[in-house]
C-alpha cells in the first residue's frame, strides 16, 4: 500500500529516536520494579515519552493523583495548541479522528505539518499511517527496554538518569532555536527558587505553575523576540 510505504519513508528518523527514548524508559520501568507489561500498557495508553519519564519518578516517589494529574496537564499542555491546527482535518477523518487527537506527539505533528503528499495518496491515510507507525516505534522501544532490563547481565541502576540527559538535550536544542532566552531563565529560577524554598519533594507543581503565569505576562516581549508579531 503505498500510503504505508509514504509513512514508513517520512517516519525514518522518528523510529530511531523513539526506539532509543522507549528502550531507557523500558530499562527505568524494569529498575523500580514493574513489569514489562506496564511498560507496555503505558506505551499504548498513555504514549507521552517525556511524561513517562517523568512518570517513573512520581511512582518511586509514590506521589499523589493531584500532582500527577497537574505535572500531566502541565508538561503537555503544549498539544493543545498544536490540535487547533488540525481539528477541521481531523474532524473530517471519520472513524480515525479519535486515534490522531490522541497519536498527535511532536514528532507527528512536526511530520503533519510539513509533509508533501504529492498526487495519487489518500491524505487521510497516509496521515493515519504516520501517526500510527510513529505509535508503534514508541511501544517496540518501551517493550525492548523493559525485556532487556531483565536479559542484560550488568546492574541496571543509575539508568534513571537517562531521563535527565533527555531533558538536557531537550532544553540546550530549545535554546540554540530559540531567538527568545526568558522562557528557559524563568523555568531556571523560578524552579531553584521553589526547590529551595520548598525542598525536592514540593516543588515541582508551584514552579510549574508559576512559571506559566510569568510566561504569560511576557507572552507579548517574547513573541516579539521570536518574530512572531502580527505583521507576520
Amino acid at each position: 500500500m503505498k500510503e504505508l510505504r509514504f509513512a514508513l519513508k517520512k517516519t525514518v528518523p522518528v523510529l530511531f529516536a523513539y526506539l532509543f527514548i522507549g528502550i531507557s524508559f523500558g530499562m527505568m520501568m524494569y529498575t523500580a520494579g514493574y513489569s514489562w507489561i506496564w511498560s507496555f500498557l503505558s506505551a499504548l495508553f498513555v504514549y507521552a515519552g517525556s511524561l513517562q519519564i517523568v512518570m517513573v519518578s512520581l511512582l518511586k516517589a509514590g506521589a499523589g493523583l493531584m500532582t500527577c494529574a497537574l505535572t500531566a496537564f502541565f508538561i503537555n499542555a503544549r498539544h493543545l495548541f498544536y490540535g487547533i491546527a488540525f481539528i477541521e482535518r481531523f474532524r473530517a477523518m471519520g472513524w480515525r479522528s479519535p486515534y490522531m487527537v490522541f497519536s498527535l506527539t511532536d514528532e507527528t505533528y512536526s511530520i503533519l505539518v510539513s509533509a508533501d503528499y504529492g498526487e495519487g495518496l489518500n491524505r487521510d491515510r497516509a496521515a493515519f499511517f504516520i501517526a500510527l507507525t510513529n505509535h508503534i516505534y514508541w511501544i517496540i522501544g518501551c517493550l525492548t527496554g523493559s525485556l532487556a532490563g531483565r536479559i542484560l547481565p550488568w546492574d541496571m541502576e543509575g539508568i534513571e538518569f537517562s531521563a535527565a540527559a533527555f531533558f538536557i538535550v531537550v532544553v540546550i536544542e530549545q535554546w540554540e532555536k530559540s531567538a527568545s532566552k526568558l522562557p528557559a531563565c524563568v523555568g531556571l529560577i523560578v524552579g531553584a527558587l521553589f526547590f529551595l524554598i520548598l525542598g525536592p519533594d514540593r516543588f515541582l507543581i508551584p514552579s510549574l505553575v508559576s512559571s506559566v503565569l510569568i510566561l504569560m505576562l511576557l507572552g507579548d516581549r517574547i513573541r516579539i523576540k521570536e518574530g512572531m508579531t502580527d505583521e507576520n
